[in-house]
């Protein structure tokens, strides 16, 4: 593939990078990493876009890094040119934050950019962000607030604006950026791009200048659900010197059928825009295509946790994070981002306490919301808005733009921003796919089925998402173990984890057929059921999930007795290898067969 017959969408007669895996395929067919350095070189100067960058690598530099690329072995990113957020550190160019009096020249990279650049990527600068990464407009920075992609009265959303327009221009084929409050997603939303906010742990956010250290996300821009999968998949990890790094066993899978949940219809916003609103509605239309089933959810405990970001004591973390230099030189930051950074000043240890409280009770009254739902879908934004409307009104506007996505991270969630097709005005419109952390992939892998059937076109490119390699769901290739599990093991209560935890993923929610009685077993912490077989019975809830196959003798051996595997008859017909439980041990157990499943059960308590 000669990558300079692509046709260009802008620029001159330059054209776009394509997606990663595009690019991938040309360079192993003998593309050199130099070659594609010198369209990124002829692409950087042939594109009008103020406003992306703060430090541009050199064009020598750019040279000289693809000289040796192409001189030594090849690793899983060779050559693939990527961007990085101006407050995630890069040994050799300077990190600002975009304040100028606070650059620093850090001594070490970012783990997450040193993982790339040791795949083979080629760091083609550092990005343009909203000052200290506080806010979501992307006017917030003196390096130049840059304009919308597909209409320059518009915002670009921000914070991590510079690195979104490098990928929705076709500067480079992905980019880094970091999402504490929707930094990462929105400005994925305003530029047709797909954001990954990864589960907070999974990739190391050292060397990323803290917002709120806690809460911080290092996200990815990307063309498609398969590029953004393809850069996690090489940047995370565990990290010993990152504290808020975590392992991540197993990634589960979403469940089939799909249930997704969306806000209550009175509690959908969308700041009286009837063509977000409208565009909302043909998403939920396509998830229902692809065999959802939607199920209204009271979006009220996930605003409440939204609340506590701003209007809470978080915003003492960012004050801790720059606190030497803002009592220093209060002057060198813009008015609006002092006047929040300085806001955190004034919170009290009874104030952290009493949030953190209110805090993990949301978390606890959202348990049963997720064991009803898979996933929950809402608009990545309510509306677009003008530059000039955001100068008018900071703070407003960029509260109403973090309606969606200021919860996130305070309730451990993992997050997709995806395309969803385009506004009558011209500009993009998208929605986050979002569920409890662990489950990067299996949004990515509905988000990509989501993206395909709405959308045609990637980031401002012009290039056609149909030719890109659709993202595979590893579910549906690998040597697996079904088994039927009706209790402890069930997703989200106490032994699920020894199924995660061996690389379980759920298949599907069902029933059995309509031949079994159900028990409470005596002498158990915590409880278990003992599922027999005594036709006519009753249909039971279960689920089944499923075991690599190497996974099922170490799984099996951790069964105790009275319970055992065998043949379970699902509702369909069809049977399953699952728990039973041995017949003499039902004699002091308690019949909860009535009640239809051990949730249930376990709800009358």
């Amino acid at each position: 593939m000669d990558l300079v017959t692509m046709s260009p969408a802008s620029g001159g007669g330059t054209p776009p990078l394509p997606d990663l895996h595009t690019l991938r395929r040309a360079l192993a067919d003998g593309q050199t990493a130099q070659a594609v350095i010198e369209q990124v070189i002829a692409r950087r100067r042939a594109v009008a876009a103020d406003g992306i960058w703060i430090t541009p690598v050199p064009d020598a530099a750019l040279r000289e890094r693809a000289r040796q690329l192409d001189a030594g072995p090849r690793g899983p990113l060779f050559g693939i040119p990527f961007a990085v957020k101006d407050n995630i550190d890069v040994a050799g160019l300077p990190t600002t934050a975009a304040c100028p009096a606070f650059a620093y020249s850090p001594e070490t990279t970012a783990p997450a950019v040193q993982k790339l650049l040791d795949a083979g990527a080629i760091l083609v600068g550092k990005t343009n962000l909203d000052q200290f990464a506080t806010g979501l407009t992307g006017t917030r920075t003196p390096y130049g607030a840059p304009a919308n992609a597909f209409d320059a009265d518009y915002i670009c959303g921000g914070s991590s604006s510079g690195s979104a327009l490098a990928v929705t221009h076709g500067l480079v084929s992905f980019a880094l950026g970091t999402d504490t409050a929707g930094s990462g997603r929105v400005p994925a939303a305003l530029g047709n791009l797909v954001g990954l906010k990864p589960s907070p742990g999974l990739v190391s956010a050292r060397g990323a200048l803290p917002a709120c250290r806690s809460l911080d996300c290092v996200s990815v821009f990307a063309l498609t659900c398969a590029d953004a999968q393809a850069v996690l998949d090489v940047i995370a990890g565990f990290d010993v010197q990152d504290p808020f790094s975590r392992v991540f066993q197993a990634a589960p899978s979403i469940a089939r059928p799909l249930r997704f949940g969306v806000p209550l219809p009175a509690q959908r916003e969308f700041f009286g825009d009837g063509a977000s609103a409208a565009a909302f509605e043909r998403a939920l239309d396509a998830l229902k295509t692809l065999g959802g089933e939607p199920v209204d959810v009271d979006y009220t405990p996930f605003r409440d946790a939204a609340r506590l970001l701003y209007d809470g004591p978080w915003l003492a973390e960012r004050h801790l994070a720059i606190r030497e230099f803002l009592a220093a030189r209060p002057e060198a930051l813009l008015p609006v981002v002092r006047d929040i950074i300085q806001g955190g000043s004034g919170y009290s240890a009874d104030d952290a306490f009493a949030a953190q409280y209110r805090l993990q009770a949301l978390r606890q009254a959202l348990r049963p919301v997720w064991d009803t739902i898979d996933l929950l879908v809402t608009p990545t934004i309510g509306t677009p808005y003008t530059r000039a409307a955001v100068l008018a009104d900071p703070v407003g506007l960029n509260t109403n733009l973090g309606y969606y996505t200021n919860h996130m991270n305070l309730l451990d969630l993992c997050a997709v921003a995806v395309p969803c097709g385009f506004l009558p005005s011209g500009l993009p419109f998208g929605v986050t796919l979002q569920a409890p952390a662990g489950n990067d992939r299996a949004l990515l892998v509905l988000a990509d089925r989501l993206h395909r059937a709405l959308n045609e076109t990637l980031g401002a490119t012009g290039l056609p998402l149909a030719a890109t390699p659709p993202l595979a769901d590893d579910s549906q290739g690998e040597a697996l173990f079904p088994i039927a599990v009706c209790g402890g093991h069930m997703q989200g209560l106490p032994l699920n984890g020894e199924l995660t935890g061996l690389g379980g993923r759920l298949r599907e929610r069902t029933r059995t057929a309509p031949a079994y009685r159900l028990y409470a077993l005596a002498g158990f912490s915590p409880p278990r059921p003992g599922l027999v077989r005594d036709p006519p019975g009753s249909s039971i809830e279960l689920e089944v999930w499923t075991l690599p196959l190497a996974a099922v003798g170490p799984f099996l051996a951790g069964v105790p007795a009275p319970l055992a595997i065998g043949s379970v008859q699902l509702a369909d017909g069809s049977c399953v290898k699952g728990f039973l439980c041995e017949g003499h041990a039902v004699s002091d157990a308690t019949d909860i067969t009535s009640l239809g499943g051990w949730r249930a059960w376990l709800a009358s308590r």
